[in-house]
């Protein structure tokens, strides 16, 4: 019994720690990444760069900030020709606008353990929109990984113009492993 509890202790020390720091996305182990039906096929890419700062406590969700955002010029869908094309005015428009950013407002427990509900709001070309979606929270080698998805409407940001061939809807896949903040 005093075992399980000294464990016990100890692993809320751990996470409470952890859970009071403020993190940055590890490029190299996480994922922002993407699909959408273009001609009726799947086409799926990514975004790199992720930067920002997440603080994160799941005892003190009223506390949770987080502000990151990925460079819009990354994007890569693996066609040279089409990730030039997306970068381009009637896309991206990444010479005008660098950066795609996400700014929480709101954190809310969920009835499944380490699931999360996050509310937001997320730029792209100077066009910002309030979303919200589920997340999942874990701790690997003493750093939080996020993970989650969400559905927007590509049109709601003046990305893709008129492309009849193109689906509105887009999913965003997110794989967001932190370090501490140096």
């Amino acid at each position: 019994m005093k075992r399980s509890r000294l464990l016990a202790i100890v692993l809320s020390v751990i996470v409470s720690s952890v859970a009071a720091q403020t993190f940055v996305p590890d490029g190299k182990n996480s994922a922002v990444t993407f699909k959408i039906k273009n001609f009726g096929s799947n086409v799926e890419g990514s975004f790199a760069d992720l930067k920002g700062t997440i603080r994160f406590d799941e005892n003190s969700l009223t506390a949770t900030q987080i502000d990151v955002s990925i460079d819009a010029n990354s994007i890569d869908t693996g066609i040279g020709m089409r990730d030039n094309h997306l970068r381009k005015k009637d896309y991206f428009d990444v010479k005008n606008y660098p950066r795609i950013r996400f700014v929480s407002s709101k954190v809310a427990a969920t009835e499944k353990p380490s699931t999360y509900s996050l509310t937001g709001t997320l730029t792209i070309k100077n066009t910002s929109r309030q979303i919200s979606f589920p997340f999942t929270y874990s701790v690997v080698n003493g750093n939080p990984v996020f993970k989650g998805q969400f559905q927007i409407d590509r049109r709601d940001f003046d990305v893709g113009g008129g492309s009849l061939s193109m689906s509105d809807n887009l999913i965003v896949l997110l794989s967001v492993a932190t370090k501490k903040q140096p």
